[in-house]
Order: structure tokens, then sequence, then C-alpha cells
């Protein structure tokens, strides 16, 4: 398998990890004080740290910094709007949308030299 293609699917899913590190306290939690979140929440970053550090690692073997960041912000908006909606029973917005676009944008820009 080729390193971008590794690097995307580790990426894919340190962002599930994340996700849940960032926001499911919100709702699993949000009666436990705010150290106990933090705590768990620390707890499954670290699994996140373990998926991802690697997943950088191999994809700056084929991409530039910003080319790698651009990705993974792809990435996290991939995950974080089905885990907003299904999840947290967050509406869908248009909103996620027009800030896909903009990443379609970003995605361009900082990879046209490659194309």
């Amino acid at each position: 398998m080729k390193p971008a293609l590794i690097s995307i699917l580790l990426l894919s899913i340190s962002n599930v990890f994340m996700m849940f590190a960032w926001y499911a306290h919100l709702k699993e939690l949000n009666n436990k004080y705010w150290l106990v979140a933090a705590l768990i929440s620390w707890g499954i970053a670290l699994f996140e740290y373990i998926v991802q550090v690697p997943a950088n690692r191999i994809g700056y073997s084929v991409m530039s910094v910003g080319q790698l960041k651009i990705t993974q912000e792809v990435i996290t908006l991939s995950v974080f709007v089905p885990f907003s909606v299904f999840y947290l029973n967050e509406p869908l917005k248009m909103d996620y949308l027009w800030a896909g676009l903009c990443l379609v944008g970003a995605v361009y820009f900082m990879f046209r030299s490659s194309f």
C-alpha cells in the first residue's frame, strides 16, 4: 500500500479517537466534574496519538507539512460531521458543506504543484 494511503487510513482512525476525546464528554460526562472528563479524554487521546504520530511520519515521507496538514483537516471535517450529527445529535447544517468547499480550495492550492 502506498504511504499516502496508509497515512490517510491511520489519520482517519486517529480522528475517530480524537472526536471522542474532544467531544464525547459533552454527551457522556456532562454531569461529572470537568477534571474527570479531562482525565478520561486524555486517556482516549493517548490512543489517538499512538496512531497519529506514525500516520504523520509516514505521510511526511511523501507529502509536505502543508499538504499533510490540509489532508488532516479534510479528514477531520469528514469525521466530525457524521460524529456531530449521529453521535451528538446536532443538526446537519449547510455550513458543513461550505466549510467542505473551502477545504476543497485549500486542497487545490496545497497540492496544485503535484498535479
